[in-house]
């Protein structure tokens, strides 16, 4: 009955569509509302990219997810020693003050405090001392080498004086970024201001697609980023006065199991249904081609990628195959739980995979939850089979965070309850080569070995994809889904 519902909103949308009044702000469509804008404690995406835009960092990425200088430049004294350098000429926060090493320092010195409670922390927990040494320079020591910890220096900047009077930055955020907050006048309407020229922009959470594609027809929103139903894209995509691009994204989605379970703790059971599943037909049908199916976690761009990674085959027979060595078969079916979340496309997505897990004898059990509880229920365990994305992956250390048996919830995320020994080693090896290259090899041989025992299973990395009003100039789509489009983006009136 989904594609009943989606006729009748679009011809809704055809109806209701009628353009509202232009004015010079630049409003911005959004799924969800960023939950917290201290960058020591956001852990949604949505939060994370309005950060990027508020909040200046030492560190960014290039286009490979390599390390690059943001507000500094670094250098390695030794194996545990970094010193970094800020740069001359840089931003000052938006109260006026310089930023200096002080600030960097208190930044970081209150993520690693016993009680922070910030996610970030774990990460971090390796630096032992961070040295000022004057305005411009500070140094990191480390518990022990790591050439990654650039990377992990990309948090946003927060002024000393706040961080020591406990200025409430998830509400009031200050930092030294090209936006600063103009306002917050309820939670699902934020209000921010760029710095270079003034422009006013506007950030609207609307839960609904369809009333976000309405806002857009009529004027009301004049950029929508992601969350959109290939038919809505598609109705978008034929209208006059709206530009719809596609471009290639890193959100990685995958299969998780409970690997304390009897059945999907089998890895033959998981091999079987990574052979069910045809991948390339729900890219074409369901996602509208914006995806492109994946064999790991990182992308085969990334510096620490497999490209040499084949993808898992659509092979009902293999499955069959496989089941019955298992000891199932059409007079012994195997039974499945399968949750979700109550997202339209989700929702059809799950409702796909488990038409094709039935046509090789699978019978898939779906239940769909609101967010909370489904994700409440995935961090405690209380599952046998999921589906999830993984957002804006930057550096590899998600593979102990995710699969090394000391990273057990609330420790990390490895919430299938994963125990392998060859996996623990090489993970452990990964985080005590000397150098970038040398990580990468060794993350190579990770991402094989969990293609082989396939404690998820990959599915795709999903392509990005704006809608834009007539007039909107200048946006650029980033790989992992961040706003920096929004430095240049232009509203030319009509």
């Amino acid at each position: 009955m989904l594609w009943l519902r989606d006729c009748f909103l679009l011809v809704l949308l055809c109806l209701q569509a009628c353009t509202q009044p232009a004015d010079s702000t630049i409003r911005f469509g959004l799924a969800s509302a960023p939950a917290n804008l201290d960058p020591r404690y956001a852990t949604d995406a949505t939060s994370a990219r309005i950060n990027r835009l508020l909040y200046q960092r030492l560190v960014d990425f290039d286009e490979r997810i390599r390390p690059v200088p943001a507000l500094a430049r670094w250098e390695q004294l030794n194996p545990r020693h970094y010193r970094f350098h800020l740069q001359p000429g840089r931003p000052a926060f938006h109260d006026g003050t310089l930023l200096r090493a002080h600030d960097v320092a208190a930044t970081y010195r209150s993520i690693l405090a016993p009680d922070s409670g910030s996610p970030h922390a774990g990460t971090l927990r390796l630096i032992t001392d961070i040295e000022v040494l004057d305005d411009d320079t500070l140094d990191f020591r480390l518990s022990r080498p790591d050439p990654l910890l650039p990377g992990y220096l990309v948090i946003g900047i927060l002024p000393a004086a706040g961080i020591a009077n406990g200025v409430p930055f998830h509400a009031q955020p200050l930092g030294s970024g090209p936006f600063r907050l103009a306002g917050w006048p309820e939670p699902g309407r934020l209000q921010l201001t760029r710095i270079a020229d003034g422009q006013a922009f506007e950030f609207l959470r609307i839960g609904d697609p369809t009333v976000r594609v309405l806002k857009l027809r009529r004027g009301e929103v004049d950029i929508l980023q992601n969350d959109l139903p290939p038919e809505l894209l598609g109705y978008l995509a034929a209208q006059p006065d709206i530009t719809v691009r596609n471009g290639p994204g890193s959100n990685f989605a995958y299969l998780g199991f409970n690997l304390q379970d009897p059945v999907t703790g089998n890895a033959s059971v998981r091999q079987a249904i990574a052979h069910a599943i045809d991948r390339e037909g729900i890219i074409r049908h369901i996602l509208g081609g914006a995806a492109q199916p994946a064999a790991a976690l990182l992308p085969p761009g990334h510096w620490a990628g497999h490209p040499g990674l084949q993808q898992i085959k659509y092979d009902p027979e293999q499955t069959r195959s496989l089941l019955a060595a298992a000891g199932y078969d059409d007079t012994h079916p195997l039974t499945l739980h399968y949750k979700t979340s109550t997202d339209p496309v989700r929702l059809r997505i799950a409702t796909v995979i488990q038409q094709q897990l039935a046509q090789a004898g699978i019978d898939l059990q779906l239940s769909s939850y609101d967010w909370g509880t489904f994700f409440g229920d995935i961090k405690a365990g209380r599952f046998q089979m999921y589906s999830l994305m993984w957002v804006g992956i930057k550096t590899p250390d998600i593979f102990r965070y995710a699969f090394h048996s000391a990273s057990l919830p609330p420790e990390g995320a490895n919430r299938g309850g994963l125990d392998d020994p060859v996996i623990d080693q090489l993970i452990d090896a990964a985080g005590q080569g000397a150098t970038l290259e040398e990580q990468a090899a060794i993350y190579r041989q990770v991402q094989a070995q969990l293609l082989q025992q396939l404690p998820y299973i990959p599915l795709w990395y999903e392509d990005h994809v704006v809608a834009l009003r007539m007039g909107i100039e200048g946006y650029r789509l980033a790989a992992d889904g961040n706003y920096d489009g929004l430095r240049q983006v232009r509203k030319s009136l009509h």
